[in-house]
């Protein structure tokens, strides 16, 4: 399927949907399904052993892979409307990554984006698989990048959403957060209110007011889900420290020429109301990749738009996997 022949399927299958290409469609999470997924996420939660640590994951569906890599400080749970949707078509697995979630990490071992690309590499090989489609979100869209350019051979498509680019890494709101880690008080100065105040996670200041579109999200289930694991003790707290630390300098500093050799099919959808990442950046990527499907802008999504969204992630993703 050519380009153009994509653009027209991909309208289609938004007209289909009643999603027109600028518009985030769909009904966000609710808080009693959420409490639900949350309980099942957590029974279906197993992990692998690896080099880099026993790394959680859940996994649903048969088939082909599909890989989800989730935002900063989410966790694979970002992805559970995905998964509803998805798992008839993929085999789909969401891992957390190293220093947020339930990862286990070895001691000792590094949480850049740089180790996070090479941790998937392992837990792939631990898991018998050559190769997926990928999925990614935040700063899993920077491990994405980096993991696309060192193992193309194991990535069949990629879907990428609002994300790190190398012009735009770290991007500037994201300074106060690095400061913050720097001193060592990043999860007590955020994280920790937030957590123990739902209602402050979810205002215009908090971190719903920063990344999501619906003010009713995240739900009390999520932000348990999410932080309740990066609070916990004194080293959970040092990880999320850490893995905020790797996201700066830019970690995907001299990216761009490999990214331009990628023959990798490429749908970029973005979340124009997003106030953390540049709304420049998603024509950055459509230029630079050479195998782009294009870009679909939904001009009310924030940042974390595909937890609130999933029918626009499965919907982009059954278009991009038909190609």
């Amino acid at each position: 399927m050519q380009r153009r022949q994509f653009l027209t399927a991909a309208a289609s299958l938004a007209t289909l949907a009643g999603a027109g290409p600028a518009s985030a469609e769909g009904t966000p999470p609710r808080a009693e399904d959420d409490a639900r997924a949350a309980r099942a996420w957590n029974a279906a939660r197993r992990h692998q052993p690896t080099r880099f640590g026993d790394i959680a994951y859940v996994e649903r569906g048969a088939g082909p892979v599909a890989l989800f890599l989730h935002g900063f400080p989410l966790n694979s749970f970002q992805w559970r409307g995905a998964f509803d949707r998805l798992s008839g078509q993929r085999r789909c697995i969401a891992p957390d990554s190293l220093g947020l979630g339930f990862t286990r990490v070895a001691a000792g071992q590094g949480v850049t984006p740089s180790d996070q690309a090479d941790m998937l590499a392992a837990f792939l090989d631990a898991l018998g698989i050559a190769s997926v489609d990928l999925v990614a979100n935040d700063s899993g869209g920077a491990v994405a990048q980096l993991f696309v350019t060192r193992f193309p051979h194991r990535v069949r498509t990629l879907l990428l959403t609002n994300c790190d680019v190398e012009p735009d890494s770290p991007p500037p709101a994201l300074q106060p957060v690095v400061a913050l880690a720097r001193e060592g008080t990043y999860p007590d100065q955020w994280l920790v209110p937030w957590f123990k105040d739902p209602k402050l996670a979810r205002s215009p200041q908090g971190f719903g007011g920063m990344c999501f579109s619906d003010p009713s999200q995240p739900t009390d289930a999520a932000i348990a889900m999410y932080f309740g694991p990066l609070v916990a003790t004194p080293a959970s707290k040092a990880l999320v420290n850490a893995y905020t630390l790797g996201l700066d300098p830019n970690p995907l500093a001299g990216i761009e020429a490999a990214l331009g050799r990628c023959k990798v099919p490429t749908r970029i959808v973005w979340g124009m109301a997003d106030d953390i990442f540049a709304k420049e950046s998603p024509d950055y990527l459509d230029r630079l990749l050479p195998n782009s499907r294009g870009v679909r802008r939904l001009s009310k999504a924030k940042l974390f738009w595909p937890e609130e969204y999933p029918d626009v992630i499965a919907e982009e993703a059954r278009t991009l996997w038909a190609d």
